[in-house]
């Protein structure tokens, strides 16, 4: 098979962790000949032999020689990995985190890295990883610049700088997903009590009819009116959905939260709310930390 302008550029990678990402993005970029990989799991190693990246004795084998790693272990492994393998780094070798954890702890991992001479790079993946090299990738830290370009490299075709500070990509994506990974599991609950009820496709009807097609930035500022001038009412709403939902046999675990939230932005005593979000965020930010908080 000829060897493509991008298999040719791309610098020699070490991948640290072989699970559905690493998988993904080797199948589909084709590293055969730049990639050696490590994984705990003796059957990965097996899949990275299909995948065309060479297996590692070790870990430090892997490491050896390597421009550039990507780290892709679990988000619970995260910072071992990189406390661990970091005495194993050359110096300058990148170590492209892209592990979905909290800022603090890629701060942590990052300190890691940098102490004995490795560069690092904060990276998140923003979609599924079933979208390939198009998945984007958001990457920040004091080496972005450049890693974006390895990226790039390796035939990565969605990249984008986002900061020079170490935890700003990982923020994006976390608080992006207490949204998505929440509307998951407020959906289930839903789902759940609705056909429990005998309701479940009135539910889903009165919900198509009800939607609203704007952007989130309208749609967090209208959410924010709405509890700063109903919360009171919306909570005691909320508990009786509460007891509903354990009367059917399902526990109510974001629905209790919701009450909590909305009283909590209910007794700020807001009302009228600020004009615009930005607005309304000060003024919370402005008000005694411990109101609205029982």
């Amino acid at each position: 098979m000829a060897v493509t302008e991008s298999q040719s550029s791309c610098p020699k990678l070490a991948l640290i962790g072989f699970g559905e990402a690493g998988e993904t993005f080797a199948r589909a970029a084709g590293w055969n000949g730049h990639a050696k990989g490590w994984d705990l799991l003796p059957a990965r190693r097996d899949l990275m032999r299909a995948c065309g990246v060479d297996v590692a004795t070790d870990a430090a084998d892997a490491l050896a020689d390597a421009q550039c790693t990507l780290s892709l272990v679990t988000a619970d492994a995260a910072l071992q990995a990189a406390r661990d393998y970091a005495p194993l780094l050359g110096e300058g070798q990148f170590w492209l985190d892209m592990n979905s954890v909290a800022p603090q702890t890629k701060r942590a991992a990052a300190e890691a890295i940098t102490a004995v001479g490795g560069r690092y790079v904060d990276v998140a993946v923003m979609a599924p990883v079933d979208k390939g090299l198009a998945v984007p990738l958001l990457v920040a830290g004091p080496e972005a610049e450049e890693a974006a370009a390895l990226l790039t490299a390796m035939a990565f075709t969605n990249v984008r700088v986002v900061g020079d500070e170490v935890g700003r990509a990982s923020a994006i994506k976390l608080c992006r997903s207490v949204m998505v990974k929440g509307l998951e599991a407020l959906t289930a609950e839903m789902v759940l009590a609705a056909s429990e009820a005998g309701v479940l496709d009135e539910v889903l009807a009165s919900l198509d009819a009800s939607e609203k097609q704007q952007s989130w930035f309208e749609r967090a500022d209208y959410n924010f009116d709405r509890m700063m001038i109903h919360g009171q009412r919306r909570a005691a709403e909320m508990a009786e959905a509460c007891a509903m939902l354990e009367d059917l046999g399902i526990a109510p675990l974001m629905s209790e939260q919701t009450v909590v939230r909305q009283r909590q932005l209910g007794a700020l005593e807001l009302a009228p709310p600020p004009a615009t979000l930005s607005a309304k965020l000060d003024a919370i930010r402005a008000t005694p930390a411990d109101k609205g908080e029982n």
